[in-house]
């Protein structure tokens, strides 16, 4: 398989800009097709789900295409796909929904890896409940997960595991059905943050080991929303508050409120638009996603390494946090006294755009322990091209040079 950028370039009108964006862990681009069927389903007939008329037909379809292409995405069922605003709602409801029977003497497990969305709603929780937050560090020389600990920190009293499937910020890929085993041995569950890993990777949600396994479409070419998979036994046994009328049908009972049905399309294009990159010979949507996601991974990896062989010529200038032996094409650097935060501005001069931060993976950052009090993050999206990179690389230079 050979990715095609210049035909997969095409289908994204905001590309025209100008603009190398290098911003994609924050939200990528979005196709055309997307808009098109997020417009399409707003200004056709729409209505409140049914199916006495064409508009109610037309929404209940919209609920049901979304269900079944996250579950092609991810390798779950359509009936344990819950659909959110944000992944950080879905954590934080999904906390409350869990925590209900917490108290004194549980424990909850976080890590040092994780986006805050999958770390402050847990310790929140446990506040609230009295229940033990007990943390999964990192080693920043390697910026890998220290599982030395595991089996200490993971106990009979653990009631839950919150774990990255890839960090945000350092594109470390931590060993998640290692730690989920773990869990479920002592009868935990494991919450998995998947938002920066399904950007990246195929998902197969029980292979890695993930009772709950949360991911933010707009991470991967959609709109602004979230999604969660868990399998359909497993909600039924959770009980949320909701409204007296609002239905008891799972995975329903979770998604409060009238639906966005447009923008569940969007997503559902957006799924489809991945699985259309570089299917092959696949025939199935759920085999063309593995297809072209094994695709997309070998050109951000080509990539990823051009831009660190060039960061390497660049010698003691530059500091390489991304360092884990399994990693996504995410970068993050400092550079030797200089702002991370000027370099970024410089290189937003010149329409390379590569934000500096901590990107509210608070957690690692600390563990850093920087000198500059933010860091440039370069991410590399499939359709990233051979100019963005030089252009990247070019503007790095001259920073370094200025």
């Amino acid at each position: 398989m050979s990715l095609d950028v210049a035909r997969l370039r095409a289908g994204f009108p905001s590309l025209a800009s100008g603009i190398a964006h290098f911003d994609g862990p924050g939200g990528t681009q979005t196709p055309s097709v997307v808009g098109q069927a997020i417009a399409d389903t707003l200004t056709g007939p729409l209505s409140n789900r049914g199916t006495s008329v064409a508009s109610e037909q037309r929404a209940e379809d919209a609920v049901a295409a979304f269900r079944s292409a996250a579950a092609d995405l991810l390798g779950a069922d359509p009936r344990g796909i819950v659909f959110g605003r944000s992944a950080t709602q879905l954590s934080y409801d999904f906390s409350k929904h869990l925590s209900r029977d917490w108290g004194p003497g549980d424990e909850v497990v976080v890590t040092r890896l994780d986006h805050d969305s999958n770390v402050r709603p847990w310790v929140q929780a446990a506040e609230r409940t009295g229940a033990t937050v007990r943390w999964i560090e990192i080693d920043p020389a390697t910026a890998e997960l220290d599982l030395s600990t595991l089996d200490d920190v993971v106990t009979e009293r653990t009631r839950l595991v919150a774990v990255t499937a890839a960090s945000n910020l350092l594109g470390t890929v931590p060993p998640v059905r290692t730690v989920a085993d773990r869990a479920h041995a002592v009868g935990a569950l494991v919450y998995v943050d998947g938002v920066h890993y399904t950007a990246h990777r195929t998902v197969d949600v029980a292979a890695l080991g993930a009772d709950f396994f949360a991911c933010s479409p707009y991470k991967f070419l959609g709109p602004h929303c979230g999604i969660l998979a868990a399998s359909p036994e497993l909600l039924e046994s959770i009980r949320p508050d909701k409204l007296l009328p609002s239905t008891n049908v799972v995975p329903e009972r979770f998604e409060f409120g009238t639906l966005p049905y447009e923008i569940m399309a969007g997503a559902t294009a957006a799924i489809n638009a991945l699985a259309a990159i570089d299917p092959g010979s696949a025939t199935t949507r759920r085999e063309q996603l593995i297809a072209s996601a094994a695709s997309v991974h070998d050109r951000e990896i080509t990539l990823r390494s051009r831009i660190e062989q060039a960061l390497a010529e660049l010698g003691p200038l530059v500091e390489l946090h991304s360092r884990a032996s399994d990693r996504t094409a995410t970068l993050f650097m400092t550079f030797s006294g200089r702002s991370s935060v000027d370099a970024a501005a410089f290189l937003a001069q010149r329409d390379v755009l590569a934000p500096a931060g901590s990107f509210y993976a608070i957690e690692p950052f600390i563990a850093l322990a920087l000198a500059d009090d933010a860091g440039l993050r370069v991410g590399v999206a499939p359709y990233t091209s051979d100019d963005d990179v030089d252009r990247l690389l070019d503007g790095l230079r001259e920073f370094l040079a200025s």
